[in-house]
C-alpha cells in the first residue's frame, strides 16, 4: 500500500510540476500578446501599393457594444460586424495624396449593409482619390443594392462570372401586433401629438394608416431617386437605367437562362466578369505583385488607418482644433455605452467640449432616430451653452437625424444634411400596455384601496386609469409644445410655421432644405469647412475625434482589434448560438426596440422616429 501511496504522491508532484510550468508558459504567452498589441509599431506600406477597402459587417458613425466581444467576433469574423464609417473615408482621402498608394481596391462581398448618406461620404472621398488620378477598381462575387452604390463608383468594376447584381429599390414594411395582443388580451394605449407620429402605430393598428403611407411614399420615392442618380452619374448610364434593370431583372434573367452575371454586363453596371485570381492580376498590373503572398502589393484599411493617424499626430501639434463628436443610435436616459446615446454621458462630453481651451467650434455628427425626450433635453441645453460660450456648432446629419435626433440639432449654429439624410418626425409620444385583462383569463383579480387618487393609477395590472390617460396626454401636448419651441427658436421661425411641417412627418434632406428645417445639404467635409469658417481659423486646423474615456481593457481591446483578424483561423472554435431567422428579425427589432424605450414610469414621452430605410 506505501507503495501504492508513493506511486500516486508521485504522480500528483508531477502533474502539480507540470500545472505550474504550462500556467507559467500560458503567462508568457499572455504577457507577450500584451506586450505585443500594446505596441504603437506602424506597418509596413509598400512604395507602390494598393489600399484595400474590405468592410466587415454594417457601416456605422460609432462602434457599439463590448469590445472584447466585437474584438472575438472580428478576429473569426462571426457575428454582424461593424466597419466605422470615418476609417474608411479618412484613409481613402488620405491615400489620394499619398504617392505610396497607387490604387483602391473595393472588396464589398462582407459589406452587410449600409444607408445611402454613409455610402455618399465614401463615394464623396472615392471621387477626391479619382481626381487625383489614381485607379479604382472593385470586385465582388455578386452585389446587392448597398455594395454595389459604393462599387460603381469605381473606374473598373467586376463581378464573378457566377454573380449577380441586385438591385431592388427602397421599401417601408413593418410589422402589426395590434391582432396578436388582443390575443394575449394586452391593451397598449398610444398617446401622440402630430398626425403623422406613427412610431407606435405597430402596437395599435393591423396595417399601415393612410398618414404614414403618404408620408414614406414620398421620402422612398426621394431615396430610390437619389440611388439612380448616383449610379447613373457614376456609371455614365442613360436615364432611368437602373430603374428598368430592377423593373425587367426577372425576365432578362429568364431570358439569360439564369445567368445573372451576364445581365449585369449586359446592363451596363460591371465593366467585366472575373474571378478573384483574374482580378488580382489586374491590380497587380497596376501595382506590382508582392512575392510572398503572390498576389498584388497591398495595404488593409486597418493597417492604413494606423499609418494615417502615426503622421497626423506628427502635423497637429499647435494647430487649433475644431472638436468631432458623434450622437449615434437611440438617444437614451443616464449614462449609455457607444451606439447608444446618453442624456447624461453625451451631456458630459459635450461639457468637457465646452471647458477645453483648445477647441475652438464643435461639429456635431448626428445619426439617431430619437428616443427620450428627458434626455434630448438634456443634449440640447449643452449645445445652447456651446453656442453661449462663444463656441460654434454646426450639425453634420447622417443617415437618419429625426424626432430625438433632430431636437438636439435644433440649436446649432447651422445644420447640414445629406440629400437623402432621413430627418424632421418632430412630434411626441408615448405607449403605455395595461395587461389586467390577460390575469384576468388566468383568474388573477386586482383590488385594493388607495390614500389620494392618483395611487395606484401607474399599476400596469389594473385597467388605464383616466387620470393617468390625462396625465400621460398634458405630459405629450406640454413635450410637443417645447419641441415647436426649440425648432422655432433654432430656425428663426414663428411655432406656427414649425407646427405646419412638424406633426411628427418625415423630410429627406433635400426636401428638409427647401422647407427650411436644415440650411445646407453636403457631408461631414462641408459642415467641418463651416465650423472653421465660423471660427475664423483658416484652413490651419485639426478635426479631432472626442469620444468617452476608454479603460485599460477596453484600450487593449481596440489595439488588438486591428491584429485580430490576421489570426482568425486561430480564433476560439466554440459554436455561436444559432441566429433568428432572417424573416423574424423584424419583428425581434421592434420589440428590442420598445423594451430599450421602456421606463419604470409608465407614460414616459418619446421623440422617436422609427423611419431607418436602407
Amino acid at each position: 500500500m506505501s507503495r501504492i501511496g508513493g506511486f500516486f504522491r508521485g504522480l500528483w508532484r508531477f502533474l502539480d510540476g507540470l500545472r505550474r510550468v504550462l500556467s507559467l508558459l500560458l503567462l508568457l504567452i499572455l504577457f507577450g500578446g500584451l506586450f505585443a498589441a500594446l505596441r504603437s509599431s506602424v506597418p509596413h506600406l509598400p512604395s507602390r501599393a494598393a489600399l484595400v477597402i474590405h468592410p466587415h459587417g454594417r457601416l456605422v458613425e460609432q462602434l457599439s457594444g463590448d469590445p472584447i466581444e466585437r474584438a472575438f467576433s472580428e478576429a473569426s469574423r462571426r457575428g454582424d460586424g461593424q466597419t466605422l464609417l470615418w476609417d474608411v473615408t479618412e484613409s481613402i482621402t488620405a491615400a489620394a495624396k499619398d504617392d505610396r498608394v497607387h490604387a483602391l481596391v473595393l472588396e464589398l462581398d462582407d459589406l452587410q449593409g449600409a444607408a445611402q448618406p454613409a455610402l455618399e461620404e465614401i463615394a464623396a472621398a472615392i471621387r477626391t482619390f479619382k481626381a487625383a488620378g489614381k485607379k479604382v477598381l472593385a470586385h465582388g462575387t455578386s452585389f446587392e443594392q448597398a455594395q454595389y452604390y459604393l462599387a460603381a463608383q469605381a473606374d473598373e468594376t467586376f463581378v464573378d462570372p457566377f454573380g449577380t447584381v441586385l438591385i431592388e429599390g427602397y421599401e417601408r414594411y413593418r410589422m402589426y401586433l395590434k391582432d396578436a395582443l388582443d390575443k394575449l388580451s394586452i391593451d397598449m394605449h398610444l398617446f401622440r401629438v402630430g398626425k403623422y407620429k406613427s412610431a407606435a402605430e405597430t402596437y395599435v393598428r393591423q396595417d399601415m394608416s393612410a398618414e404614414e403611407r403618404e408620408e414614406s411614399r414620398v421620402y422612398l420615392e426621394a431615396l430610390w431617386k437619389g440611388y439612380q442618380d448616383a449610379i447613373v452619374g457614376a456609371r455614365k448610364l442613360p436615364e432611368g437605367s437602373v430603374s428598368k434593370y430592377a423593373e425587367g431583372y426577372i425576365a432578362a434573367l429568364r431570358a439569360a437562362k439564369g445567368d445573372g452575371a451576364k445581365v449585369a454586363l449586359d446592363a451596363g453596371l460591371v465593366t467585366g466578369l472575373k474571378t478573384v485570381d483574374e482580378f488580382n492580376h489586374r491590380v497587380s498590373e497596376l501595382v506590382g505583385e508582392d512575392d510572398d503572398t503572390h498576389s498584388f502589393n497591398s495595404i488593409s484599411l486597418g493597417d492604413y488607418s494606423r499609418v494615417v493617424r502615426a503622421e497626423r499626430r506628427l502635423a497637429q501639434d499647435g494647430k487649433a482644433r475644431i472638436a468631432f463628436v458623434v450622437a449615434s443610435g437611440e438617444i437614451l436616459d443616464g449614462v449609455q455605452s457607444a451606439g447608444s446615446v446618453g442624456g447624461e454621458s453625451l451631456s458630459a462630453l459635450l461639457r468637457d467640449v465646452r471647458h477645453d481651451d483648445k477647441f475652438k467650434a464643435v461639429v456635431l455628427r448626428v445619426d439617431s432616430p430619437g428616443g427620450s425626450v428627458l434626455a434630448s433635453e438634456q443634449i440640447y441645453r449643452e449645445v445652447v451653452a456651446l453656442k453661449a460660450a462663444g463656441k460654434p456648432v454646426v450639425i453634420s446629419m447622417g443617415s437618419v437625424a429625426a424626432s430625438g435626433g433632430y431636437y438636439i440639432a435644433a440649436p446649432a449654429d447651422e445644420i447640414v444634411a445629406s440629400p437623402m439624410t432621413v430627418t424632421g418626425s418632430i412630434g411626441i409620444f408615448a405607449a403605455l400596455p395595461t395587461y389586467d385583462r390577460t390575469l384576468d383569463r388566468l383568474g388573477v383579480r386586482v383590488d385594493g384601496l388607495g390614500t389620494t387618487a392618483l395611487s395606484g393609477v401607474q399599476r400596469l395590472d389594473r385597467p388605464l386609469q383616466p387620470a393617468l390617460r390625462e396625465y400621460v396626454q398634458a405630459t405629450i401636448e406640454h413635450g410637443y409644445e417645447q419641441f415647436l419651441g426649440h425648432v422655432a427658436a433654432g430656425r428663426g421661425k414663428t411655432r406656427e410655421e414649425i407646427h405646419e411641417i412638424a406633426q411628427g412627418r418625415v423630410w429627406v434632406g433635400v426636401d428638409a432644405q427647401r422647407i427650411g428645417l436644415v440650411d445646407t445639404l453636403g457631408g461631414l467635409d462641408v459642415a467641418v469647412r463651416s465650423a472653421a469658417q465660423r471660427a475664423k481659423l483658416g484652413k490651419d486646423y485639426v478635426l479631432e475625434r472626442v469620444e468617452p474615456g476608454m479603460g485599460f481593457i477596453e484600450q487593449l481591446a481596440q489595439q488588438w482589434r486591428v491584429r485580430a483578424a490576421r489570426f482568425a483561423g486561430q480564433a476560439a472554435s466554440g459554436s455561436l448560438p444559432p441566429a433568428l431567422p432572417v424573416s423574424l428579425r423584424p419583428f425581434q427589432a421592434e420589440i428590442e426596440r420598445f423594451g430599450r424605450l421602456a421606463s419604470l414610469a409608465p407614460g414616459r414621452a418619446y421623440a422617436h422616429c422609427f423611419c431607418t430605410v436602407e
